[in-house]
This record gives structure tokens, sequence and C-alpha cells, in this order.
């Protein structure tokens, strides 16, 4: 893989060495500028290998949330508090709240916030700055936090998914070289038995234009389907795979630290705090429709994945800007990066950031209808 520069040996527990692979050119971050979150640089650990996950009891934060939010949205303890609301169906901005001071009823509160608006955008954070095991503990919050089975990582931090594309590192670009766009929208590794509930991205260094994230609203694009496509639905399952990320790491010379899965969730799931029906399919990851013929699936997916893609109507857009993090629900949106920036230009285009991703319920639809797969 041409992203590896070198190969190190670091002490683990006690005096096991571990095998750890730059995703990065060190000169670029020494020589040609300083880099103030070098210890976020991304990393591949060849070593660490983990058994499969294991089902486990989830209570979705919000649901013990006061629906009023009234300490998330008080301005006695936050003076400087506004809230905007980015779209009618989808996102919300937040600026003058700290998420590293919010106490567990306002986390309940902004858990219930994350299911109703799909993601919510803070700024002016000093989230980056609190260290990984703040960051970590923060996550944890939510659900038990997600580790990547092919991804980069931060060191010695398998659970901070690595976020980066600059001109020493274009792994993710070639991979979409032969497209007519870089956009793909996905929900963070849904072939998961229990896939994630929240994840919590924060990006250390940004170009000063280009490289914004997309939204769109899961449940936005269920409702706006016809009433005899959405009966359809209701009792339909969907093959979510990891095989294809797998395949395609291994390809690339990547080490894969847990052997992939796919799961048939429910096509619409509801969501447990607020009731929703959502679409849980995404181009990224949903492969047949289970029960149809292979031509009835394809026409079908085909048609639910361009409402996704080219639905603008439930969509947003959103900028970064320094200090911003993230937040969203992955069982009701889907998303994407959207990589229109120089990657060859140092100074101008590197998008560094990490991703905390919680794991969440075994997704439910329609009449009691629950995620199966083969043991």
């Amino acid at each position: 893989m041409a992203t590896i520069t070198q190969t190190e040996n670091t002490p683990a527990a006690e005096s096991v060495p571990l095998k750890l692979t730059l995703a990065y050119k060190e000169e670029i971050h020494e020589e040609v500028f300083y880099y103030k979150y070098s210890a976020y640089l991304p990393v591949y650990d060849n070593q660490t290998s983990f058994p499969p996950l294991k089902p486990f009891d989830f209570s979705d934060r919000g649901l013990v949330a006061n629906k009023e939010k009234p300490n998330l949205f008080s301005n006695e303890t936050a003076p400087e508090l506004k809230v905007t609301t980015l779209t009618p169906v989808i996102g919300t901005e937040i600026r003058g709240l700290q998420l590293s001071q919010l106490n567990d009823r306002r986390k309940d509160e902004l858990a219930l916030l994350i299911a109703q608006r799909g993601v919510v955008v803070f700024r002016g954070q000093d989230f980056k700055d609190i260290g990984v095991e703040k960051q970590k503990e923060f996550g944890r919050y939510f659900g038990p936090l997600h580790i990547h089975p092919v991804g980069a990582h931060v060191k010695h931090n398998l659970e901070l998914h690595n976020i980066y594309l600059g001109p020493d590192n274009e792994y993710r670009n070639r991979r979409r070289g032969n497209r007519l766009t870089t956009t793909g929208y996905h929900s963070d590794v849904s072939y998961e038995r229990q896939p994630p509930g929240i994840t919590i991205l924060t990006l250390l260094s940004v170009p000063p234009t280009g490289g914004d994230t997309a939204w769109e609203s899961q449940t936005a694009a269920y409702a706006r389907l016809s009433p005899p496509i959405q009966a359809l639905l209701d009792g339909l399952r969907a093959e979510h795979s990891g095989f294809p990320q797998a395949e395609g790491a291994r390809r690339d010379g990547l080490f894969v630290r847990r052997e992939p899965v796919k799961t048939e969730h429910p096509i619409v799931r509801i969501h447990p705090a607020t009731g929703q029906k959502a679409l849980f399919v995404n181009p990224g990851f949903t492969k047949r429709i289970i029960g149809l013929r292979d031509e009835e699936s394809e026409a079908l997916l085909k048609l639910l994945f361009q409402h996704i893609t080219f639905g603008q109507d439930f969509q947003v857009r959103v900028k970064w800007e320094e200090g911003t993090v993230a937040l969203w629900d992955n069982r009701v949106t889907s998303h994407t990066a959207i990589s229109d920036y120089n990657v060859h230009e140092p100074q101008e285009g590197l998008r560094h950031g990490f991703r905390i991703t919680t794991l969440a319920d075994r997704p439910r639809g329609v009449g009691g209808l629950e995620s199966r797969w083969d043991e």
C-alpha cells in the first residue's frame, strides 16, 4: 500500500511488541509544517484481532430525556446559547454550549435531539483538546464504542477511527478514482448485528474551503414514499454486508482485525426513543432485498438509493470550521464526505479528524420485524 511509510514497535501490555504501520508521511508534518495534532495521525495496528461482536442489552439515553429539553436549552447555564435549525427536516446547529461540560441530563436530552433532528452540529468546541480518555468517556455514555474492522485509527486507541485525506494519503480518493463523484452515502458499518447509534465526528484540520459533509434524513425519505411502497417495504429485510469492505482492505494490503459479517435488517426500522419510522438501507453496505428475485431487488434498491442520494430537499450540507463537532444518529440518517479540495497542498488540502462510533439496539421494524443472521 503506497501510504505505508514506516513500521515501528511500541510496547503494549507489559513487553509485548505492537506492530504499527504509519498511514502518513512524517516529513510532511515535521519538515513542511508543524502539526499540533500529530498524536492523532493515522496508524494501522497490524496485529490486534477481535472475535465477533456479541449481543448486548441496550437502552437508548433518549428514552429517559425530558422531551422539552429544559436542561440542554437553558440560557441560565449557557447565556451565549444559540440554536439554529439548519433545514426543516434535518440538522440543528448549536453555539455557546460545550460538549465537554454537559452533565448527564443534558446528554440524555442531546441524545433525543439527535434522534429527532438526525444531526446536531456544535461550533466553537474544545472537545478535540480534552484528551483521548475524556473523548472516549463522552462517547461511552451513549453506548459501547465500536472498533472499525479495517480502518486506520489513533495510536493506541482503536476506538478512535481516523478520518484522514491529505497529500500523503490518498487511499480514500483512489477508491473513488473511477467514479464521476466522490460522494457515497452510507450509515456507519450498518452490517453489524447491532449497528451504530450515535457517531461523534471531530475534525482537527480542515481545508479553507471544501471538505463538507452531507447528511440525509431517512425518516423524511421514508415519509416521501407512496403508501403502497411503504407497505411493501414495511415487511421486508435487506442484507447489509461487510465482506466487500474486508475483501477490499485485504486486496490493498490492510489488516482485517475482525472477520466480516452480513446481517439481514428490516428495511424500515423504528427508532426506540421517537417511535419514528426510517428507511434503513444505504448505498454503502446494503446489497440485496431478501425474498425478492434479483431483478426485483436491484430495481427496488436502485429506486431507494437514488431517492436517498438525490433528495436534496431532505438533506443538509455542513461546512466545517475550527472547533466543529458533529453528532448524528445512524439509525435515521445516512451521510457522505465531499472530497472536493486539493489534497496535494499540505497547507490547504489536509482534512483530518477522528470518529467515535457507539453501538446501539438490534433493529426492529414494523410489526416487530427483527434483524436476523446465520450463526
